[in-house]
C-alpha cells in the first residue's frame, strides 16, 4: 500500500478535489489557490516516488490526465461562480484548457513513437555493433522521462495566472499565463519531431539483427548460458557470470526479458537480450555447441529446439526442495548436479531423468567459501541466522521465521558464554505472508536491541583506532567506487547501451578488487562482537559465511553451499516432521543439528562451535561435503570445463554424423528438405514458429 507519506499525499489528491469543488462554488480564489496548490504537489510528490498508489488512482478512473481536467473544470466554475462568464479572461480560459489537451495527442504519439523506435530487437553488452550500424544518441532524459507529467504541469502558468486575474480583476496575468502555457505546450511537441525521423533513429530491426548476426559469425561463441525469467529472479543467472568468465570456450549470455538484462550484474562476457522468439531463432547460433541453462521456464523452448547444441539444466542451487528434481529436466541432453546427492535425487524422484544423462560437475559458485579454522581465542564466536523466505504455497516448513526466528535468536543473544549474531534474511522475506514481515521486523528490532545492550556492557572492548581506520578506509573505498561507477556512466537508453555498453575490463577488475578491500573493511568498521542485521546486496551471503562460525537456516540451497566451508550448522524443522524423518526427507540435513520450534536444541550447535575436538557431527559433515558438493579435486570449475569440453564434442560428432546422413539423403528431396530444415540461423522462420509449439 505504500509508506504512510504515501498514504497521506493519496488522502490529499482524493480529499483535494471536492475541497476545490466547494471553493470554486463558494466562490474562494484564496481557498481555490490553497487546495489547488496541495493537490499539484501531493500529486507530483506521488510520481516522484513511483508510487503504487499512482496506479491505482488510474484503475478507479482517476488517472493523471483526468485529474489535471478536472482540476481546471473547476477554475472555469470557480470564474462562472464569480460572474465572470461574459469576460474575455473566461473564453481565453476555456480555450487555452481545450487547445492544451489538443496539444497531448500529439506530444503522446511522439514520445510513443520515439521510444518505440529505440527500443532494440536485440539489446546487448559487450558486443561492437558501433562499429558495424549507426545508433544515435538518445534524446536529452528530461524530455522523455515522466514525460506525461511534465506536459500536463504546464498548466501550471495558465491556472496561475486566471486566479491572479480572477483575484485582482485585471486580465494582464491571465492571458500571459495562458500564452506561456499554449507556447511552452507547442514548443515541447516541436523539440520531439527531430527526434522520430533522419539520422536521429536508429536502424531498423532487420539492420540491427543482420548485425548482430555479423558480429556472431566474427565471434563464433561455443558455450551459451540462456535465462529467462523475471526482474526478481536475475540473481538466479548472476550467480553463474563469474563462471562463464572462466570458461576455456568462448561464451555468450542470451536473455530473453530486458529487465534481466537491466538487472544484470557487471561481467566481462558477451550479453545478447532477445525479447522476440521469431529473432532469438533467427540468430546464427551454429557455432554453438553447449547450451546451458539455470532454470525451467517456458521459452527455454525456443533455444531447445536447435539440435545442432547440447542442452544442459544446471540450475540455480542445490537443495532438497522439489524444484531440483523438476520433471522438466528430461527435456535436456544432461543434467549437472554437484555431487553424487544430486543423481541420487533424481533416481529417488522418478520423474523421467536418466542416470546416464547426469554430471558431477561440482559448485564453481562455491569457490570464495573458506573452510572453518575454528575460532581465535580472542575472539567472540559469530552464529550466522539466514532464514529463507516464506514461499508461494504458505507451507510452515518453507521458513522458520515464523515460528521459530524470535526463539531462535532470543537464545542466541542470550547465551552464555556470549556469541555474536549476524540476522540475513532472504530477500523476498515477507513479500507473501504478513506474518512473516511482522515476525522478520520484531526480530530485527531484538537483534539491534541486543546490539545497544551488549555496546554498553564493560565485558565487551574494542580497538576503537582500528575501527577509525577502517571506517576510513570504507569511505575511501565508496568514493573510488562511485568515481567509477559515474566513469562508466549511465547510458541514455537502451539503444545507447547496447551501443556503448562494452566493459572496460580494466575498470571491470579494480571494482572486483575494491569490492573485496571494502568487505574487508566493513568488518573491521564495528566490534568483531557487535550484533548486526544484514540486508541488502552488501555484504554478500558468501562473505558472511567467512565470517560466522556456525550458522542455523532453512532447507534451501544456503544449507548446501555453507556446508562448503565444513562449519558447524542447524536446521530448524518448522514442519515439525521430527528429527528423525526430517534427515530421511532431506539430505542436507544429515550433518546438522535440527532443531524444533522451540530451538532448545541450540546448545548442541554452540558447543560444537566452542570446542571443535568434541564436536560430534565433524566427520559426517565432511562426508555429506563430498556427497553434497562433489570431491575438492579437481577444482569444480576444471571439472565444470571438462564437462562443457566432452559434451561439445559430443556436439560436434551429433552434427557431423547429420551432414554424412544429409549427403546420403540428396538422392531424396524430401529427406534432404527435412533435415536441411533442422539447422539453426536461417532467416526464413516464419510467424507461426514465435511460440516454439511447432518446433520439431
Amino acid at each position: 500500500m505504500g509508506s504512510a507519506a504515501e498514504l497521506a499525499a493519496a488522502a490529499l489528491v482524493m480529499l483535494g478535489f471536492p475541497a476545490l469543488m466547494l471553493a470554486a462554488l463558494v466562490p474562494s480564489v484564496p481557498a481555490f489557490a490553497a487546495l489547488a496548490a496541495v493537490t499539484y504537489l501531493a500529486d507530483h510528490y506521488l510520481h516522484r516516488k513511483g508510487s503504487y498508489l499512482i496506479n491505482r488512482l488510474s484503475k478507479v478512473r482517476a488517472g493523471l490526465s483526468i485529474r489535471f481536467l478536472i482540476r481546471q473544470l473547476l477554475l472555469v466554475l470557480l470564474l462562472a461562480r464569480l460572474s465572470l462568464s461574459d469576460d474575455l479572461i473566461f473564453y481565453g480560459a476555456v480555450a487555452c484548457f481545450i487547445a492544451f489537451y489538443g496539444l497531448q495527442a500529439p506530444h503522446g504519439a511522439l514520445v510513443t513513437l520515439i521510444r518505440n523506435r529505440r527500443r532494440m530487437p536485440v539489446a546487448t553488452r559487450n558486443i561492437d555493433l558501433k562499429s558495424r550500424i549507426r545508433i544515435p544518441d538518445a534524446p536529452p532524459r528530461r524530455l522523455l522521462h515522466r514525460s506525461a507529467e511534465k506536459m500536463l504541469h504546464l498548466d501550471l502558468f495558465a491556472v496561475a495566472g486566471i486566479l491572479v486575474s480572477a483575484e485582482a480583476g485585471s486580465a494582464v496575468a491571465g492571458f500571459t499565463g495562458i500564452g506561456l502555457t499554449a507556447g511552452l505546450g507547442c514548443l515541447y511537441v516541436l523539440v520531439l519531431v527531430p527526434f522520430v525521423r533522419g539520422r536521429r533513429t536508429p536502424p531498423k530491426a532487420d539492420v540491427v539483427l543482420a548485425a548482430v548476426d555479423d558480429w556472431l559469425a566474427a565471434y563464433r561463441p561455443e558455450t551459451v548460458l540462456y535465462f529467462s525469467g523475471s526482474r526478481d529472479s536475475a540473481y538466479q543467472v548472476n550467480m553463474w557470470l563469474e563462471t562463464m568468465e572462466q570458461l576455456d570456450t568462448r561464451p555468450l549470455i542470451i536473455l530473453r526479458e530486458r529487465a534481466i538484462l537491466n538487472n544484470l550484474a557487471p561481467t566481462t562476457v558477451p550479453v545478447i537480450c532477445v525479447p522476440g522468439g521469431v529473432h532469438l531463432m533467427n540468430l546464427d547460433l551454429s557455432t554453438v555447441r553447449v547450451a546451458l541453462y539455470a532454470a525451467n521456464v517456458g521459452k527455454n523452448i525456443h533455444l531447445l529446439r536447435v539440435p545442432t547444441m547440447k542442452h544442459v539444466f544446471i540450475g540455480h542451487g542445490d537443495s532438497d526442495k522439489l524444484a531440483s528434481v523438476n520433471p522438466y529436466s528430461k527435456v535436456y541432453d544432461e543434467v549437472w548436479t554437484a555431487g553424487r546427492a544430486g543423481r541420487d535425487r533424481y533416481a529417488i524422484a522418478d520423474v523421467g531423468v536418466r542416470d546416464d544423462d547426469i554430471v558431477e560437475v561440482g559448485r564453481p559458485q562455491l569457490a570464495p567459501i573458506r573452510t572453518w579454522q575454528g575460532v581465535p581465542g580472542d575472539r567472540v564466536p559469530t552464529v550466522l541466522y539466514a532464514p529463507t523466505w516464506e514461499g508461494w504455497d504458505g507451507n510452515p516448513g518453507n521458513t522458520s521465521i515464523v515460528l521459530a526466528g524470535e526463539n531462535i535468536v532470543t537464545r542466541l543473544v542470550t547465551a552464555d558464554p556470549p556469541v555474536r549474531v549476524l540476522y540475513k534474511p532472504h530477500p523476498f522475506t515477507g513479500t507473501v505472508s504478513k506474518d512473516a514481515k511482522a515476525a522478520h521486523q520484531r526480530i530485527a528490532a531484538l537483534v539491534e536491541k541486543s546490539a545497544a545492550e551488549r555496546a554498553a556492557d564493560p565485558r565487551f572492548t574494542a580497538d576503537t583506532a582500528a575501527m577509525a581506520a577502517a571506517k576510513a578506509e570504507l569511505t575511501r573505498i565508496e568514493a573510488r567506487l562511485a568515481e567509477l561507477a559515474g566513469a562508466g556512466g549511465t547510458k541514455g537508453d537502451e539503444a545507447e547501451a547496447t551501443r556503448d555498453g562494452i566493459v572496460d575490463v580494466h575498470r571491470h577488475e579494480e571494482i572486483a578488487r575494491l569490492r573485496t578491500e571494502w568487505n574487508t573493511a566493513y568488518w573491521c568498521s564495528f566490534p568483531s562482537y557487535e550484533h548486526r542485521v544484514i540486508t541488502g546486496a552488501q555484504p554478500r551471503l558468501y562473505d558472511c559465511f567467512n565470517v560466522s562460525d556456525a550458522m542455523v537456516s532453512d532447507i534451501s540451497s544456503v544449507v548446501s553451499d555453507f556446508i562448503a566451508s565444513g562449519k558447524p550448522y542447524a536446521v530448524t524443522d518448522s514442519a515439525e516432521l521430527g528429527a528423525e524423518e526430517f534427515r530421511r526427507q532431506n539430505t542436507a540435513v544429515r550433518a546438522a543439528v535440527i532443531l524444533s520450534n522451540s530451538a532448545a536444541e541450540l546448545g548442541g550447535l554452540l558447543d560444537a562451535v566452542r570446542d571443535p575436538a568434541a564436536d560430534p557431527l565433524a566427520d559426517a559433515r565432511t562426508e555429506l561435503k563430498q556427497y553434497l558438493l562433489g570431491p575438492d579435486e579437481p577444482k569444480s570449475i576444471d571439472q565444470f570445463n571438462a564437462a562443457v569440453g566432452d559434451l561439445a564434442l559430443k556436439a560436434e560428432a551429433r552434427n557431423v554424423g547429420q551432414e554424412s546422413r544429409l549427403g546420403a539423403a540428396n538422392a531424396d528431396p524430401a529427406e534432404s528438405a527435412e533435415l536441411t530444415n533442422a539447422v539453426p540461423g536461417q532467416r526464413a522462420a516464419s510467424a507461426g514458429e514465435t511460440d516454439g509449439v511447432n518446433a520439431g
